[in-house]
């Protein structure tokens, strides 16, 4: 990565010509950009809505909870909120490296003809809890949040440091009940602190565990299309 514009390497692919709309995706710890490339078609979005998506790598880092081992993720994970530890510091500092990097790639794309207001930021897990945070404290409107089997980052702080420009900016946020890494309860507190700051989540969930199921990604599909077009 690096240090002055937190730039990193990406995975690019459209679905039609000239696409004026593009989808940020953010994959999981220990995953990389080539984990959802896969699913684009399933979105049957075709030439008829063309978009860019755009499937980053994380930076490699040691995470705690993984006993130090080095492998990507955006952020470390110190504790596990997501099995009901508490006492435990989040890593702001990761954070918002990742958050510093959802803004160089946006930034890349507007120097490329696509404005924020066309973009939407997507992540799943670990990559869904970026998407939720630095989306929120964005100073441009995006057209939409994606959050898939995660939960949010100092959910508690998001009143003080929540943008108005992402006040009404929908967000898709889905869940599998059976996630045996980040408990669905830990989902539906980020949800309720979201809902509860007037935030219009549109919140789905599935009988599957750290996962997507195949309507979720139906879903997802008729999300981008109302978002983007």
């Amino acid at each position: 990565m690096d240090s002055e514009n937190h730039s990193v390497e990406c995975i690019q692919t459209q679905t039609g010509p000239n696409p004026q709309h593009a989808i940020i995706w953010l994959h999981g710890l220990g995953a990389d950009g080539n984990d959802f490339v896969p699913i684009v078609p399933e979105f049957n979005l075709g030439h008829e809505y063309p978009v860019r998506f755009l499937f980053p790598h994380a930076p490699h880092r040691p995470i705690t909870v993984n006993g130090g081992m080095v492998m990507r993720g955006w952020y470390d994970i110190v504790g596990m909120p997501i099995l009901g530890e508490s006492g435990f510091e989040e890593d702001r500092i990761g954070i918002t490296e990742s958050q510093h990097i959802v803004s160089g790639l946006i930034s890349r794309q507007n120097s490329q003809g696509i404005p924020t207001g066309n973009i939407i930021l997507a992540g799943f897990s670990q990559g869904g809890a970026i998407a939720l945070y630095a989306g929120l404290r964005m100073k441009e409107r995006l057209a939409g949040i994606i959050a898939l089997s995660t939960y949010m980052p100092f959910g508690s702080q998001l009143e003080q440091e929540k943008n108005p420009a992402n006040a009404d900016t929908p967000i898709f946020y889905a869940h599998g009940v059976m996630d045996p890494l980040i408990n669905i309860s830990a989902a539906m507190l980020s949800r309720n602190i979201l809902q509860g700051l007037g935030y219009s989540v549109e919140w789905k969930t599935y009988p599957i565990p750290h996962s997507v199921h195949p309507e979720e990604i139906r879903c997802i599909g008729e999300f981008i299309k109302k978002s983007l077009f």
